[in-house]
């Protein structure tokens, strides 16, 4: 007996059912979910674990798609729980840009557009100009929590490499519903395809954009039993994305520039929340307390005003201090005030700043594109969506400089005011106060005293709604995420600038001048900005999306739900898309006298094709040339499962028919060359769109093959489907039961001429 085809390189027994399985394209690398909720990556060799990601409450724990990108450096899941869809670095465990979807994903296909011409080429060339402009973000600082991450590795340049390759690749979603769309480097919608029934159970973008092909099952409910849905191939015509492919590109990517810096921006305002501290609210807490426990009528700010002036504090003063808040505490809370301010500052400065300048630009450009009408309008590029999304990027900034500015004068005033009270509380203790410490000129006394008239008044009002009577601290209140008005919002009486534009007619409206939001907190103005940019980034996605429409539809067959145990995540219909023949081929199994044969349906991605759907079924011959003890019946193999290999091989699971004892799931490859041997053999079935497929199963010409050498009987196991990569030349097989894996190297070295053709060609 000759040497057993395909080499077995690892294999396991997993803790949990596998849902899903996909190979990298590039690395040997296979992504697989289980019913835990776990998304875990496995090396080809002895299947090592690389990493796994537990489900937590920002992701989901129910996964039920996923996809690599065409790279490989990203692999996106989807999550039918939260009904989010997070791209995930390949390196680590780690989300680098999730974002939800209205309904739960059911089918999802990350494609990269092959087509090439001199426009593109030149932009792809030209990608990097808003480097040349635009300062480097500065990576965010490592100090704070996980939030922040993703793009602070000094090493590795996380935004380029959520960004991607230049060349288009679409991530396409297919989900309950008819909910298909579809997102341009994984991140920005470019189109939202309705009119397909059913929930998608596959899909697959031409790499040229001319087509996409969905296949859905129907719930059909005028059926006695409900339980029946039957698979629907439909092709939709998306000629409007291949016929504007530069325009296209081009906006894509700029979307994902803004997507990729609103996130930046997110995360250092993350980082600033944490810079700011709890400690710092201690002294409006204090004082609060003070109030309530207090006898006497003086108010707070007198109480502090009589130690400034005469220098003697009341008991109950002088308790407060030297008690409660001590003079440790005092220089630990000057000490946190400075540390988390400066750093607040930093971040502003050097994060938000160039963040958002890098925002302005990206939309400036963005909105130089939508005036260019006859390339951008028919792709629903809006100019006067943009200018407002410009505006809420300019109002932005404005309470940024302005948040900056309160850094800058508590500063100066804690500073002062610290100072002053630390001599005091010094003295009160009867310790030995330093002379340089006690030199107080008549300025620092005036500092200090406005300081105590504008921070330290009581605020009955303010007590009704947060508890406390006073607001010294007047940071935090820009960092809070919350929809009320800031607490004490800057004074802006006398500033001779809002008195020139009250006064003035003209510049009050003028679309110069970004609109100021005094009463908002940070916050807030970055969540009104984010909303603005999501409006102007959803107008494509339905104008695209209204272009598409459905160029053929064929009904495949009704599949029983009793037999239905496993997961509905393997099921075939498989889809491919044969990048050199612009074919789409899909592969799909109907029984017929108790066999289960596989099907091949061909069709033309070019709708001007004349003869455009072949169907072709497929039987097994013997194999294991056991037939002569046994009945001549040729026919003894049913496929379970079979998946496109690449686009000259199909690589199938079978399993023999004939009741006997052990019986043999076989592993092999079926090169198409042997089953299309002639060349129109599959056009001879005669299409009627009104009926099933099955219905007329019997009419469809059959060929039947005899594998020669590319099959191996896979021993002591139950196999059941088949996870494959032609490019790494690599398969993965799984058990019925969802828990048993074997890894095969699918290079056969018998015939090594043929081989070393077929390398060729792939690569």
């Amino acid at each position: 007996a000759a040497m057993p085809a395909f080499r077995q390189v690892g294999e396991k027994q997993l803790p949990q059912e596998v849902v899903f399985m996909a190979w990298s394209p590039k690395r040997d690398l296979i992504a697989l979910a289980n019913r835990a909720g776990e998304v875990l990556l496995h090396r080809l060799a002895n299947f090592q674990r690389v990493w796994s990601l537990p489900p937590n409450e920002n992701t989901g724990k129910e996964v039920t798609a996923l996809a690599w990108r065409p790279d490989g450096k990203i692999l996106a899941f989807g999550l039918a729980d939260t009904k989010r869809i997070i791209l995930c670095d390949v390196e680590k465990p780690e989300s680098l840009h999730s974002f939800s979807v209205d309904l739960s994903i059911t089918y999802m296909h990350w494609m990269e557009v092959t087509e090439e011409s001199s426009v593109l080429t030149s932009f792809y060339n030209a990608e990097d100009e808003s480097n040349l402009l635009l300062p480097k973000l500065p990576a965010l600082p490592k100090n704070y929590s996980t939030t922040a991450k993703i793009f602070s590795e000094e090493k590795s340049d996380e935004i380029m490499k959520l960004l991607g390759d230049v060349r288009l690749n679409a991530l396409v979603l297919g989900g309950s519903s008819g909910f298909i769309e579809i997102y341009a480097y994984g991140m920005f919608k470019i189109a939202t395809v309705t009119g397909v029934a059913g929930s998608c159970r596959g899909l697959c973008l031409s790499s040229d954009l001319k087509s996409l092909s969905v296949i859905t099952e129907i719930q059909d409910s005028s059926d006695s039993e409900a339980e029946m849905t039957y698979f629907q191939a439909s092709k939709l015509d998306t000629s409007l994305l291949s016929s504007y492919l530069p325009e296209v590109t081009r906006m894509a990517r700029k979307f994902t520039h803004i997507s990729t810096l609103l996130q930046y921006i997110k995360l250092s305002l993350t980082c600033m929340c944490e810079a700011w501290e709890e400690i710092l609210m201690q002294m409006d807490s204090r004082l609060t307390k003070f109030v309530q426990e207090k006898n006497t009528s003086t108010s707070v700010q007198d109480e502090f005003m009589q130690l400034l002036l005469w220098g003697k504090a009341s008991l109950e003063l002088q308790a407060l201090l030297m008690n409660q808040l001590t003079v440790k505490g005092l220089k630990k809370l000057g000490q946190s005030i400075e540390s988390s301010y400066s750093s607040i500052q930093k971040l502003v400065i050097s994060h938000l700043q160039s963040g958002s300048e890098a925002l302005l630009y990206h939309l400036s450009e963005l909105k130089g594109m939508a005036l260019w009408k006859q390339k951008y309008e028919s792709l629903g590029l809006d100019a006067s969506a943009i200018e407002e999304a410009i505006t809420a990027v300019g109002s932005f900034i404005l309470k940024a400089n302005e948040l900056l500015q309160v850094i800058d004068s508590s500063m100066k005033n804690f500073k002062a005011f610290f100072r002053w009270l630390y001599v005091a509380m010094l003295r009160m203790s009867e310790d030995h106060v330093l002379p340089e410490l006690n030199k107080m000129t008549q300025k620092d006394i005036t500092f200090v005293a406005d300081f105590l008239t504008e921070h330290f008044n009581e605020a009955p009002e303010l007590y009704s709604r947060k508890g406390k009577y006073f607001n010294v601290e007047r940071v935090g209140q820009y960092l809070k995420d919350e929809d009320d008005d800031l607490l004490s919002p800057p004074n802006t009486e006398g500033n001779q600038w809002f008195n020139f534009l009250k006064n003035s007619t003209h510049l009050k409206e003028s679309p110069l001048l970004f609109p100021y939001y005094p009463e908002k907190s940070l916050h807030f103005v970055k969540r009104q900005m984010e909303g603005v940019i999501d409006q102007c980034l959803q107008k494509p996605a339905d104008v695209v999306g209204k272009s598409v429409h459905q160029a053929v539809c064929m009904r495949l067959y009704k599949i029983s739900q009793s037999e239905d145990s496993t997961p509905q995540l393997f099921k075939l219909p498989f889809l491919w898309n044969d990048k050199t023949s612009n074919m789409h081929y899909v592969l799909f199994t109907m029984l017929e006298n108790s066999i289960s044969k596989i099907h091949i349906l061909r069709r033309h991605t070019d709708t001007s094709r004349s003869v455009s759907n072949g169907i072709l079924a497929v039987e097994f011959g013997n194999i294991l040339n056991n037939s002569i003890n046994e009945s001549s019946d040729s026919r003894c193999y049913s496929c379970l499962d079979a998946h496109f290999y690449d686009d000259e091989t199909v690589t199938v699971v079978l399993k023999e028919s004939v009741e006997q004892e052990g019986k043999e799931r076989v592993l092999a490859q079926l090169p198409l060359s042997s089953v299309y041997t002639d060349e129109d053999q599959d056009r001879k079935f005669i299409w009627n769109s009104t009926e099933r497929l099955d219905e007329r199963s019997g009419e469809i010409p059959t060929c039947t093959v005899f594998l020669e050498n590319q099959w191996r009987v896979l021993e002591n196991m139950k196999a059941q489907y088949v996870s494959v990569n032609g490019i790494r030349k690599v398969s993965c097989v799984l058990s019925s039961n969802l828990r048993h894996v074997r890894v095969f190297e699918m290079d056969v070295e018998d015939d090594g001429e043929v081989e070393e053709e077929e390398e060729e060609e792939t690569t």
